[in-house]
């Protein structure tokens, strides 16, 4: 049975592999980076069973480590592997593979859709063959592998040229690559900690009672703040929900649920499109592309962003309350 502790295991692998190449190239602080990262990635199942065992040292170990990570990000300079062909070599290849070369990246997205409907039902005698927690994850899991194996026979290539590669992009990209990790964990400690409460207790304290405009513009824009803070909309929206979602404009104002939901994070979306925090979408390709400036994809969407919150704002004001 497939799960989500076996592409833990499998990027923890890949994590290994990169900082033993980085190792052998003298690269010492990428290393240990990738090294600890990935102990980090084998061995949180066992953290979490020492933890509900009652024995803590487990989980302060791994503590140690990511204050470790931190002390060592500052150090990952962004210097990038040279490439493995010379341009006048990638441009013959692309002209001769054309269009096989986007067959490995749709596999990525139908492997998992295929999972993530099917693989409930998917079974070898009576052993399912994916546990139901977190099937949609181990689904990606086993896209990417199968979308490695088909690159490798598209581009006529061994598996571990693709490794290469991947490890050379994971060294450009550098600490970065966390931050998904950080703002997901952000987002639970907000959630944790009661935000959601303070901001419902300040809100009914300071906007105007009785005028649902109001109330609806600063949730509105707090999706947009909260999101730029988070880095990403997933994490800002039950802090918002709870805050002034729920209790404020659909318990008092009578506003659509649904509706409200919706078009409330795509008001956060704007906010991903404005943030730093949000690297995989502005910072890493950044620094793929090698530009000049690490925030030039954003402010080439900063007008985007605002021309999309002013149309979703208005749209959800004629349509949240009736």
């Amino acid at each position: 049975m497939l799960r989500i502790e076996h592409v833990y295991w499998l990027i923890a692998i890949f994590l290994l592999f990169s900082a033993w190449r980085n190792l052998r190239e003298r690269q010492l602080a990428r290393a240990a980076f990738w090294l600890l990262l990935g102990a980090l990635f084998a061995g949180g199942d066992e953290v979490l069973a020492q933890q509900k065992a009652g024995n803590p040292w487990p989980a302060q170990l791994a503590g140690c480590m990511v204050i470790a990570l931190a002390l060592l990000a500052p150090l990952l300079r962004r210097q990038p592997h040279p490439e493995t062909a010379s341009a006048e070599a990638r441009m013959a290849s692309a002209l001769r593979l054309g269009h096989k070369l986007f067959v490995p990246a749709l596999l990525i997205p139908l492997v998992t859709l295929l999972v993530a409907l099917l693989g409930a039902h998917l079974a070898i005698g009576h052993v399912a063959l994916f546990a139901k927690p977190q099937m949609t994850l181990t689904g990606l899991g086993l896209a990417c592998v199968v979308a490695l194996l088909a690159a490798a026979r598209v581009a006529q290539a061994p598996p571990h040229q693709g490794l290469a590669e991947g490890r050379r992009l994971l060294d450009a990209i550098g600490w970065t690559a966390l931050l998904p990790l950080l703002l997901a964990a952000l987002g639970e400690v907000f959630t944790q900690s009661g935000v959601g409460a303070d901001i419902a207790a300040l809100a009914s304290m300071l906007l105007p009672e009785g005028n649902a405009f109001m109330c609806l513009l600063v949730f509105a824009f707090g999706m947009v703040l909260f999101t730029v803070i988070m880095g990403n909309a997933f994490a800002a929206f039950p802090v918002m929900m709870a805050g002034i979602g729920l209790p404020l404009l659909v318990q008092r104002y009578g506003a659509h649920p649904a509706i409200l939901g919706s078009m409330g994070m795509l008001c956060g979306y704007c906010g991903t499109l404005l943030t730093p925090m949000a690297a995989d979408y502005n910072l890493v390709p950044a620094a793929l592309l090698e530009l000049r400036n690490p925030y030039g994809v954003i402010r080439a969407q900063a007008w985007s962003a605002a021309a999309i919150f002013v149309v979703t704002f208005i749209t959800m004001w004629l349509l949240v309350f009736h």
